[in-house]
């Protein structure tokens, strides 16, 4: 899917073919041939999985440095299956046989450590959103509403994320049911899939609370820069989060938000939007119903808010910078 933003880079990609979560043995043959005929000096992996796959990889070989990140925080294991949770605890437990951890939220640290991951070994580095791409662009926004079929009279409350028990998804229906009483002209977008049942029992329940009228299931999206543009508010209404990329992409965009308090969506929103407590679908639709007064102009001016501090302060360069001194540390 992202393949093609790595055209015209120095950057090459390996494919290993991984064909799904049971193709095992053959894919770890393809990665110890890979990374053997690479000999990289620092294996810097991402997410649960990849962590303890690197570790294991130093029964082949011994690079100059192992590097873990942690994307996540306060995560219900229990909304998870048997493999995911097993998962989670031998990542704990192997966290120690990493050289360094780099977690991109404070709430990620924190979560980590309460569950075994050393402390000493965690230093924070903050995503980085790529506010070149991610712009201000009306005519992006307008076109796809229309595919939508949402009128340009309506406003749109948008969620970009996994259909995943994690983004608190019931909470975002319950508030959208009480929103609908206020009789405001307001449509509700959710953009992206997940887990085939899990999806299927929220579609069921947006049905059974009435709202397939003013609800869009919109799926996956490629074209991310004309879906936040589409939107005249963003929500994340999550109940586990790290450093949410989706709203800095949004405030990037020039969209005012509405997020749950979780992870550092506050940090990051700072004072240009308003933050709710998870799960608490009342305190949400107010938040929504309270931002939906304000007019054009004024959710306008939030939105160039928003969008001046991600370029102050969540720019891609700043990341690139901090990790590559961290990577390559007192390295040979």
């Amino acid at each position: 899917m992202y393949e093609s933003e790595f055209n015209n880079t120095n950057v090459r990609l390996l494919c290993l073919e991984k064909k799904g979560r049971w193709d095992l043995l053959p894919f770890l043959i393809r990665l110890v041939r890979v990374l053997h005929s690479q000999s990289p000096e620092v294996i810097y992996s991402f997410l649960g999985v990849s962590n303890i796959l690197v570790v294991a990889m130093r029964l082949f070989f011994r690079p100059e440095r192992i590097v873990w990140s942690i994307r996540a925080s306060n995560m219900d294991l229990e909304q998870y299956d048997r493999l995911s949770r097993w998962s989670y605890w031998l990542e704990c437990r192997l966290a120690r046989f990493s050289d360094l951890i780099i977690a991109n939220s404070h709430a990620g640290m924190e979560f980590a450590v309460k569950n075994g991951f050393p402390k000493q070994k965690i230093t924070i580095v903050p995503n980085g959103i790529d506010t070149e791409h991610f712009d201000i662009d009306i005519p992006a926004g307008s076109a796809l509403r229309k595919r939508w079929g949402i009128a340009e009279d309506e406003r749109i409350i948008g969620v970009v994320g996994r259909i995943d028990p994690m983004k608190g998804i019931p909470t975002f229906l319950e508030a959208a049911t009480l929103i609908r009483k206020y009789n405001l002209q307001v449509r509700f977008v959710w953009v992206g899939t997940g887990e085939t049942t899990y999806q299927k029992s929220m579609h069921q329940l947006a049905s059974q609370l009435g709202l397939d009228d003013l609800l869009v299931w919109a799926g996956p999206h490629a074209e991310m820069v004309a879906v936040y543009n589409a939107f005249d508010i963003a929500s994340s209404t999550s109940y586990g989060e790290g450093f949410p990329n989706v709203l800095g992409e949004a405030m990037a965009c020039g969209v005012p938000c509405v997020v749950t308090d979780v992870g550092d969506s506050a940090m990051v929103l700072g004072d240009t939007g308003m933050v709710v407590a998870p799960q608490d679908s009342v305190a949400l639709a107010d938040a929504w119903r309270k931002m939906l007064s304000l007019d054009k102009a004024q959710l306008e001016e939030k939105g160039i808010d928003a969008r001046n501090r991600v370029v102050k302060e969540f720019s891609v360069n700043v990341l690139i910078k901090n990790t590559e001194k961290l990577l390559t540390r007192d390295l040979p």
